[in-house]
């Protein structure tokens, strides 16, 4: 396995004088390129010039992005490949080289989701603001190959430490290293200051928090979505749902559950003193709504989707929201809020018997057959025969130590908190993919651990000096949410980083933007945890305010496992 400190730096000179009148046609050659690309033997690693590729875009258009406004721009994409010394391994990277009279000195690395290190689509987030934009295969074989697909050995015979470490980590901090060097030279920028950051949501969250913990000296701004961290209990999580309805024995018709869902957001949406279809204090929710005043309440979706609430579609519900326990009434791990859809908790039709059936979630199926038992090609397990709450408990057991770099939670934050630098952390409320409160839970360790000393007030403005964390009222798994369509959506956290990091901004709330709903295109806030919102005058002022019984809501003790999730937590 490599293990070495990404530190030192060899660069080649520019071949071009870079002006006012240098224009994108000028820099996207493949003899240019060439000719800027940066030594890399400081990582033990070799570029293959002859890998290089180039292709200039003109009126490039993003638009309906969630985490970047709508914007049309020129940029030169550029292709290589490097090798690491003496393996025979082959790393491919692409960057978004802005035109130059549109680069600000900027360089963004762009993260992925799901098992992908990168996502085309999102590397405007950077190039909209002026950064170049970079993104890695991490090895795997090609931007289409996903790490699941590699991760283990042909034949079964373990896993590939080295692509584990990749996309745990390395592989997004090397694209970041070359990216920033590469940077240098194409733009030919001689002493200026570049300013570095990353972007990304879900498992692009996960990896921006590997990037904070392991090299935070490298970058000047991180913005965290949705992070998939912790992945031992992540990925097990998603079979939650199927195993109560297994339990149960109950396997609900979607809408009944669809129903309660409906309900929930109705009774709930004007607990925030606000009533716009969004529920904005989820803590509220479960403080204040009986789940039982939906018994016997009639759906009718379509000719095999109807009926009444029942009191077991009822007990189901609440048991996922309650969370995991084992057989001890241990606490093994938290669910997801009040509000949020009941993805992993969907059902299949069979049409044979004319009834609803079990489905199980298509992520813990195959984390546990593939990472877990080391089946080679294997996309879920068969059955859920002898399946019981222990066993997710030992499932996330085992994930934890089989893949610590994969989870990704070390609270010690000094280096980049020291280097002045910052961390932007944003997360939907009704987010059904990654638990909210798992951000939550993070925060609290990383202030627990590193002002110990401090009361909540004293540590949490200590912290919030270069780490803010943002709850999203209503919003999904790193998007705004269908059923909760008023809510805003922070889609300028590139611009709020930037003036944080830039022109020395410190924010104390989260710009957001209506991108749907009766609002569409209207400015909000959003409020900086621990407050949360309250709005008073009937809904025309937002305040941002703590209580304490509300901020218990999201603490967990976390306890079913021999050793503590978070240091010091």
């Amino acid at each position: 396995m490599r293990n070495y400190a990404l530190l030192g730096w060899v660069a080649s000179g520019a071949a071009l004088v870079i002006n006012s009148t240098t224009s994108l046609a000028d820099l996207c050659t493949v003899s240019y390129v060439i000719s800027v690309l940066p030594g890399i033997q400081d990582i033990g690693a070799t570029i293959d010039a002859t890998s290089v590729t180039v292709n200039a875009v003109y009126g490039a258009v993003s638009t309906g992005q969630a985490s970047f406004p709508d914007y049309t721009y020129d940029y030169c994409e550029v292709n290589f490949a490097y090798s690491h010394d003496g393996t025979g391994d082959r790393v491919q990277v692409v960057y978004w080289m802005p035109a130059p009279a549109n680069f600000k000195d900027r360089y963004q690395t762009q993260g992925g989701a799901g098992y992908a290190t990168t996502l085309p689509n999102t590397r405007g987030a950077g190039v909209s603001y002026g950064a170049a934009t970079g993104g890695t295969d991490g090895g795997f074989g090609s931007f289409s190959t996903n790490f699941d697909a590699v991760a283990l050995n042909a034949g079964g015979s373990g896993f590939n430490q080295d692509l584990v470490q990749m996309f745990a980590y390395q592989g997004a901090g090397e694209c970041t290293l070359v990216g920033k060097y590469f940077t240098n030279n194409f733009y030919a920028m001689g002493g200026r200051k570049l300013y570095t950051y990353y972007q990304g949501c879900s498992e692009g969250g996960r990896s921006a928090w590997s990037q904070a913990q392991r090299y935070g000296e490298m970058y000047d701004g991180i913005i965290i979505g949705a992070p998939a961290m912790r992945y031992g209990q992540q990925q097990v999580l998603h079979i939650y749902s199927n195993v109560v309805e297994h339990t149960m024995d109950y396997y609900p018709m979607p809408c009944e559950l669809q129903l309660i869902r409906s309900e929930i957001i109705a009774n709930c949406d004007g607990l925030d003193g606000k009533v716009d279809g969004v529920i904005s204090r989820s803590d509220l929710c479960l403080l204040n709504y009986n789940l039982n005043d939906t018994l016997g309440m009639p759906f009718d979706c379509y000719s095999n989707n109807r009926g009444n609430v029942t009191q077991q579609g009822i007990d189901l519900a609440r048991k996922i929201l309650d969370g995991i326990y084992d057989s001890d009434g241990k606490h093994v791990w938290m669910s997801y809020q009040a509000g949020g859809a009941w993805d992993d908790a969907t059902t299949t039709y069979n049409w044979n018997t004319n009834q609803w059936e079990l489905s199980i979630a298509s992520k813990a199926g195959e984390w546990i057959a593939r990472f877990l038992n080391e089946e080679v090609g294997a996309t879920t397990i068969p059955n859920l025969d002898n399946v019981t709450y222990d066993t997710i408990r030992d499932w996330m057991n085992e994930g934890m130590w089989k893949f610590p770099d994969l989870m990704t939670n070390n609270p010690n934050l000094t280096t980049m908190r020291d280097a002045g630098h910052k961390i932007l952390v944003y997360h939907g409320e009704a987010d059904t993919s990654v638990p909210t409160g798992s951000s939550v839970r993070f925060h609290e360790s990383i202030r627990n651990f590193m002002y110990p000393g401090l009361s909540m007030d004293e540590s949490n403005a200590e912290l919030s000096d270069f780490l803010q964390l943002y709850l999203v009222p209503g919003a999904a798994h790193c998007a705004p949410s269908g059923d909760q369509a008023n809510g805003p959506y922070p889609q300028t956290n590139m611009g709020v980083m930037i003036d944080w990091v830039e022109n020395g901004k410190t924010p104390t709330t989260l710009n957001a933007t209506h991108l749907g709903g009766d609002s569409i295109g209207a400015n909000a806030q959003l409020c900086q945890w621990p407050k949360r919102p309250l709005w008073t005058d009937n809904g025309a002022m937002q305040t941002c305010v703590f209580d304490q019984e509300s901020y218990e809501t999201w603490i967990y003790d976390i306890n079913a496992f021999p050793s503590l999730i978070d240091p010091l937590y």
